[in-house]
């Protein structure tokens, strides 16, 4: 659609080139020229679309911004300067222009039209700006995060996220039911916290079905981060430029290091995958996997690390019974 646009505005400005040449007997050069300001038009089209409303404005109260600063300290400088204020004042206009331009296009990137709108409602404009997701919500544990003062601030609650919450707590399943109401009480603990203030905005996306795409988009007109413990919407939300701080990723980063070698007494649960394994559990949830331990299963058991694995879904721990770790050593040794 877009290059059919373009190709017509190319060819409109061809022909008024060639239409107006043509009175003064340069219809050719007219239309080479014509073609020559279409492209230009057309590229700087694209440039425009590439840039930013905010980073528009920005650079526009910048630059005036600067300019009026730089005049408004010629003024004075004019009764000892005298003559030479001509080459001040370029320099002067030169400096404080562009530098106020950098600025402002570096400030107004957080410029947008729904925060422009905000402030003629009267709303502000705040920083340090999260999102809750329905997801974290009902896990729980971002309370626990609240309450240790690790997160502060304004929570931006969405009432689409609101009206899926509700709609869980009323659902005829019991298990979806006690999920949704446990996500009410966990909202209504976090509202308590004095650090915290839980801010429901009405701002909707109708065109937009998915409820995650529709807070990436808000995220993306606040400028605000987003909470979930969500791993498709965090991929999703990453690559449209948004910030995610995902609690799944906060509770594996504060799992204890454990370090090949290292020798650690686990309760052998149940049977593992592989043949004669064991698996046991520590206390944070990481899975630890024992080679020959089937015998020790519902019994403890020292054993040895011997690697780390991590994903996306947490760790897991390869061990070995420390007797056998120590003979698999000393046949190494050898």
């Amino acid at each position: 659609m877009f290059l059919i646009l373009r190709m017509v505005v190319f060819s409109l400005f061809a022909f008024a080139g060639y239409f107006i040449g043509s009175k003064y007997s340069y219809d050719l050069y007219g239309a080479f020229i014509g073609a020559g300001l279409g492209l230009v038009a057309i590229a700087a089209e694209i440039i425009f679309r590439k840039i930013q409303l905010g980073a528009v404005i920005g650079g526009l109260l910048g630059i005036s911004s600067g300019l009026l600063f730089a005049y408004l300290l010629i003024l004075p400088l004019k009764l000892f300067v005298g003559e030479d204020i001509k080459i001040l004042s370029l320099v002067l206009m030169s400096v404080f222009g562009y530098g106020g331009l950098l600025l402002g296009l570096d400030k107004g990137k957080a410029i947008s039209v729904a925060s422009i709108f905000r402030l003629f409602r009267g709303q502000g404009t705040e920083e340090n700006l999260k999102i809750l997701d329905t997801s974290v919500i009902i896990d729980g544990r971002i309370a626990d995060v609240c309450e240790t003062g690790f997160l502060d601030g304004t929570f931006i609650l969405p009432q689409f996220i609101l009206q899926e919450l509700q709609h869980i707590a009323d659902s005829p399943d019991p298990m979806k039911r006690a999920r949704g109401r446990r996500g009410l009480d966990i909202l209504h603990k976090v509202q308590k916290m004095s650090r915290i203030t839980v801010s429901i905005v009405d701002e909707d996306f109708p065109k937009i079905r998915e409820v995650d795409a529709k807070l990436v988009a808000l995220a993306k007109i606040l400028n605000a981060k987003v909470i979930t413990n969500d791993f498709n919407l965090n991929k999703v939300a990453e690559l449209q430029g948004v910030s995610v701080l995902n609690i799944n990723e906060l509770a594996n980063s504060l799992k204890p290091v454990v370090l090949p070698g290292e020798v650690m007494k686990v309760y052998i649960l149940k049977e593992g995958k592989e043949y004669n394994q064991g698996v046991a559990y520590l206390d944070d949830g990481t899975m630890v996997v024992v080679e020959n331990s089937r015998r020790f299963i519902g019994k403890n058991a020292d054993v040895t690390v011997s690697s780390v694995l991590q994903t996306t879904a947490g760790r897991m721990i390869f061990s070995k019974l420390k007797e056998d770790y120590e003979r698999d050593e000393l046949k190494a040794a050898k």
